[in-house]
């Protein structure tokens, strides 16, 4: 068996017998000191969604004049507000609509040129567009370094094989792929013996590293085992799909309910970057879509009684041109649309300035115009919902003002907290 140990930003995970260090470990007692916490939970999107797909502008004649192809039929489209309306592959998400826990903010993106997909998804994650240097995640600066006892050490988990960008700096992540896979091998007693085993080995190795290492990953496999993450079943029928993204949901979900004192989180979902063959109501982007609102909407039925902490954002790299090619699929674009899903949302409305689609609004005379920096919509979150003031800290060189605030949130929490 290879023994893996990898430690990058503050984040140690231990790859091969699936283990964590013992931060991990005493987060349970942590939690129980610091109490519950808000949480905030970033979905990116990878490859660049078609944003003016996901909500569509079916007002706008020029959506039409422009993707003969690809459209969404008028008919077919969940209004939202007689102008704007939910892709239908979406259709799980409009009763978190209706109920006004789901908002969108359209023409929202980076205000930066960039096509490249490395470099725009470096920028968003990074929270600073236009400078690669930049070492940290807006997601990891929000936390601040404030390393309190009674604080969670589990405050951020990357859901996925890796820490991600958006969660990398100075505060301590982990990434969690598999929360049943944090055992050695196999089940029942022959396992638990090459548990002891192994445990021994560790106990036995004059290493100054590797001992403490060990000890570390079989004192939270003591408690991961206690999660019966294997045997989990999600609240009132909650049906997540079965993809990687809503899986990493269903584990988030457990995490949260578990009260092991999470306080950020982050998932991706990949396969948004549909040059060929997009589809409409059909097709390549229906598909990742209703994976996308069908994971939400389990998600958020699966927290129950703790949605009231829970603010979920979503956000894609850039957009994509107005005009579909022709190889009906579309090109990498500029502005695109971002979800927010929480207890605190004021939902139930589209917000931003539409800058229409007609070719003298366009920017570059192909895209949607960015009229809402997505800093912006994350300093509202950031702000609003964990109460972090010091929003130059999170967004370095950008000068976030709550008169740019959208108002999605409907109240702000305690400052400072």
């Amino acid at each position: 068996m290879q023994r893996r140990i990898f430690l990058k930003n503050s984040a140690m995970a231990m790859v091969g017998i699936g283990a964590l260090p013992t931060w991990l470990a005493k987060s349970a007692w942590a939690s129980t000191v610091s109490g519950r916490k808000k949480i905030l939970v970033a979905v990116f999107q990878r490859g660049a969604a078609d944003g003016l797909n996901v909500v569509v502008p079916y007002g706008e004649p020029a959506y039409y004049a422009g993707r003969p192809t690809i459209a969404i039929p008028r008919q077919e489209v969940v209004d939202l507000d007689g102008f704007f309306g939910l892709h239908p592959a979406l259709g799980a998400l409009q009763p978190l609509w209706r109920e006004q826990q789901l908002a969108a903010i359209h023409a929202a993106g980076s205000p930066d040129p960039t096509r490249s997909h490395f470099d725009a998804q470096d920028y968003m994650e990074s929270g600073t567009p236009g400078t690669k240097s930049t070492e940290s995640g807006w997601l990891n600066r929000a936390l601040g370094l404030d390393r309190h006892a009674g604080r969670s050490p589990l405050r951020a988990v990357a859901m996925g094989p890796q820490v991600a960008l958006t969660l990398e700096g100075r505060a301590p992540a982990v990434a969690i792929n598999n929360l049943s896979a944090f055992r050695l091998n196999g089940r029942g007693a022959a396992a638990n013996a090459l548990d002891a085993d192994f445990e021994a080995m560790y106990d036995a190795s004059s290493d100054a590293i590797l001992r403490p290492a060990g000890a570390d990953a079989f004192r939270a496999l003591g408690m991961l085992k206690g999660l019966d993450a294997a045997r989990y079943q999600p609240a009132a029928g909650a049906n997540y799909p079965n993809a990687p993204i809503g899986q990493r949901l269903r584990q988030l979900a457990q995490l949260i309910k578990a009260d092991v004192g999470v306080e950020v989180a982050f998932a991706d979902v990949e396969g948004w970057d549909h040059h060929v063959a997009e589809g409409n109501t059909q097709g390549q982007l229906a598909n990742s879509l209703r994976n996308l609102g069908d994971a939400l909407a389990a998600f958020w039925l699966d927290l129950g009684p703790r949605q009231q902490e829970v603010l979920v954002i979503t956000m894609s790299e850039f957009g994509r041109t107005v005009r579909e090619n022709g190889s009906r699929g579309t090109d990498h674009g500029h502005a695109n649309v971002m979800f927010a899903l929480g207890g605190d949302v004021h939902g139930g409305k589209v917000y931003g300035d539409w800058p229409g689609l007609e070719e003298e609004k366009l920017y570059q005379g192909r895209d949607l115009a960015v009229t809402t920096d997505f800093r912006d919509v994350l300093s509202e979150a950031v702000e609003g919902h964990l109460g972090v003031a010091d929003l130059g800290g999170v967004f370095p060189g950008f000068a976030a003002d709550a008169r740019r605030f959208r108002g999605f949130l409907r109240g702000r929490a305690t400052m400072g907290a």
